[in-house]
């Protein structure tokens, strides 16, 4: 069964830092793209962060360009959000996602930002 499994989440004050991981299990791993999205309430879902299977290559959106840095070990089957700097608008629902896996998602990691 293909399962992906968010952690990490959390309370942080603003300018603080969390970070966030994504267990994959069912599927190979190391073979798969991997996205991190995001959706705040009464907000659609957006991808935050990409990164190729053989992590030579990421991508960010540009809200989180410089503060957030998105990882993997496929020996451990993990995805990783390092998310530094956090801002108020930040909080919300996170998710990974590996686009060839199509509609395959966790239950997600609520992040939120408050002082």
């Amino acid at each position: 069964q293909v399962q992906l499994v968010e952690s990490g989440g959390g309370l942080v004050q603003p300018g603080g830092s969390l970070r966030l991981d994504c267990a994959g299990s069912g599927f190979t791993f190391s073979n798969y793209d991997m996205n991190w999205y995001r959706q705040a309430p009464g907000k659609e879902r957006e991808g935050v962060a990409f990164i190729r299977n053989t992590g030579s290559f990421r991508n960010y959106a540009d809200s989180v360009k410089g503060r957030f840095t998105i990882s993997r070990d496929n020996a451990k089957n993990t995805v990783y959000l390092q998310m530094n700097s956090l801002h108020p608008e930040d909080p919300a629902v996170y998710y990974c996602n590996a686009p060839r896996l199509g509609e395959v998602w966790g239950q997600g990691t609520q992040v939120t930002v408050s002082s």
